[in-house]
């Protein structure tokens, strides 16, 4: 019996701690405690932060983030940066989700917002900027700024906008760029084409690509001469299936995370390019290799590529991956992307933005905020933007004299003005308000890759001779979806949209009520129990024993 009552005892006891612990812990925080800013930033105090960056091989990006980190350092003597470089965004995104689980985040990261998105299931890991960027001493263009950064007006607004989740801020855009068709103007007009003036489109492309297929007795194109020509490359597949629904009007998927990427137009698209895939007139970087060698052996007519990679792209590039005697020589013309309609322009804005990672020391967080401004000024702009195609982020470095000098002096020489890298900066500079984002939430990275996939599958299909039909995209759209998780995505945004956030104040009254009930029903069993088993005692003690109670 003895053994019995302290099972009950234990029982409520443990009953007690459970839901006052669910009382006080119920959608409250996980991880991380909540950012928020101390009133001052004490520079008596020593901060190391961590910067992971992406550096393509060129040397004058990994200068510029050196300089740019000593040039702070001397500003801000008790901040260390360390830099980290990687090759490829995807890796800094792998790491990044690696080190979420360890709290080994770095304070800053060059990133995407579809990457912060994945990196928010983790509460509190990436801090949000509104209230820092709206602080008056330390914000965009503080008074306590050793630097002269730029104030929030002077960020492009629709740069600004696209670091936007759920209405909150949660990066700094640093860089922009979009995608350019760079086109064998000679190539062109042999086939007996005239380029149009401003615009290229996809109906243009794609005759003109057919027509290009044709060969001698020897096997030879008689465009080129040669054993080799893929007239139409297209690099970043994705960006292709979702500028042609974009152009189109058609689904892809909405703010709130729903996937309408399955839909009619896909099909009609992706039939429309394994006709073409299936002549072999089209293919992608997966398939054959890097567009701009192509390019620039004369094996490919249209190679779509970044602004960013336009220092690739021409006889004269300085860049090249190609032996120097397979260059040949021709006349290179930039374009926006291919268009449907020629008449509204629609292109695809991208680059790398830059996001802070929460730290237990609010001073820590501080110090990586006023990195990351630093990151934003004239000197660090500019300089990052003349080494390829991309377009400072700010009207405050757009409008500097240093950098319309740099835009004026297109072509003087092929290395920091070369002339198909100032155009396609250009191109994006005139389309800023023409170009758009996809929607951002927790998976939308995924659904940008199987984007991708599925051209990339009905291109390989058709090369190996399977048919193509209403049972094959059927097939393809289901592939894909499991492949990439779609299917689960819509449930997963419903359910994180339905969520959670404090309980409310009934809510929390309830559970603290239930738990102060418990809490009075164990204490009268206790006394109650304890009574009864007084009476069993000699008149003495017993009398004392229920006075003490």
């Amino acid at each position: 019996m003895m053994r019995k009552r302290r099972t009950k005892v234990l029982v409520l006891v443990i009953s007690i701690f459970i839901l006052a612990a669910v009382s006080s812990s119920c959608h409250g925080s996980r991880g991380m405690p909540e950012f928020v800013a101390p009133e001052s930033f004490d520079e008596s105090q020593n901060y190391e932060i961590t910067f992971w960056a992406k550096n393509d091989t060129n040397k004058n990006q990994t200068k510029i983030y050196e300089k740019a980190i000593e040039d702070f350092e001397k500003l801000y003597p008790n901040i260390s940066v360390k830099v980290r470089f990687y090759t490829d965004y995807g890796k800094i995104y792998n790491d990044v989700i690696t080190n979420i689980a360890t709290a080994t985040t770095p304070n800053v990261c060059i990133t995407y917002p579809d990457h912060i998105a994945t990196y928010m299931t983790g509460q509190n890991v990436v801090v949000p900027l509104d209230e820092l960027i709206n602080n008056e001493k330390y914000g965009l263009g503080g008074s306590e700024l050793k630097f002269d950064g730029p104030n929030e007006t002077e960020v492009v607004k629709k740069f600004l906008d696209e670091c936007r989740i759920n209405g909150i801020q949660y990066a700094l855009p640093y860089m922009r760029s979009t995608e350019i068709c760079y086109v064998n103007r000679d190539m062109v007009e042999k086939l007996g084409y005239e380029l149009p003036e401003d615009v290229i489109t996809w109906d243009f492309i794609f005759e003109v690509s057919e027509k290009a297929m044709a060969k001698d007795t020897d096997d030879n194109f008689l465009l080129n001469g040669q054993k080799v020509l893929i007239p139409f490359i297209y690099k970043s597949t994705d960006n292709m299936m979702i500028q042609m629904l974009r152009q189109k009007n058609a689904g892809y998927a909405t703010e709130n995370g729903e996937i309408e990427i399955f839909n009619d137009t896909t099909r009609e698209l992706l039939m429309e390019i394994s006709k073409h895939g299936k002549t072999k007139s089209f293919s992608t970087f997966k398939i054959s290799s890097y567009p701009g060698n192509f390019l620039n052996a004369g094996q490919c007519i249209f190679a779509v590529d970044s602004s960013a990679g336009a220092t690739w792209m021409g006889s004269h590039a300085p860049m090249q991956d190609i032996h120097e005697t397979k260059i040949v020589e021709f006349d290179l013309v930039t374009y926006p992307v291919p268009q449907f309609d020629p008449a509204n322009p629609t292109m695809i804005s991208q680059g790398p933005s830059v996001c802070i990672f929460n730290k237990r020391d609010p001073g820590e967080v501080m110090a990586s905020w006023l990195f990351m401004q630093f990151l934003l000024t004239n000197d660090v702009q500019i300089a990052y933007a003349k080494t390829e195609g991309y377009v400072p982020v700010t009207t405050k470095a757009q409008e500097d004299s240093a950098y319309l000098e740099y835009l004026d002096n297109a072509g003087i020489d092929n290395k920091e003005h070369y002339q198909t890298k100032i155009e396609a900066t250009k191109i994006l500079i005139d389309n800023t308000e023409n170009t758009f984002v996809t929607p951002v939430f927790n998976g939308s990275t995924s659904l940008r890759d199987a984007s991708g996939q599925m051209i990339e599958n009905v291109t390989k299909s058709v090369r190996r001779g399977e048919t193509v039909d209403e049972a094959y995209m059927d097939k393809l759209f289901q592939d894909v979806s499991t492949l990439y998780r779609l299917d689960q995505l819509g449930e997963q945004s419903k359910s994180e949209s339905e969520d959670l956030g404090p309980l409310p104040n009934t809510a929390k009254a309830l559970l603290i009520g239930l738990a102060i009930a418990w809490v009075l029903i164990a204490a009268y069993w206790i006394v109650d129990k304890t009574k009864k088993k007084a009476y069993g005692l000699p008149l003495g003690k017993k009398k004392r024993f229920l006075a003490f109670l």
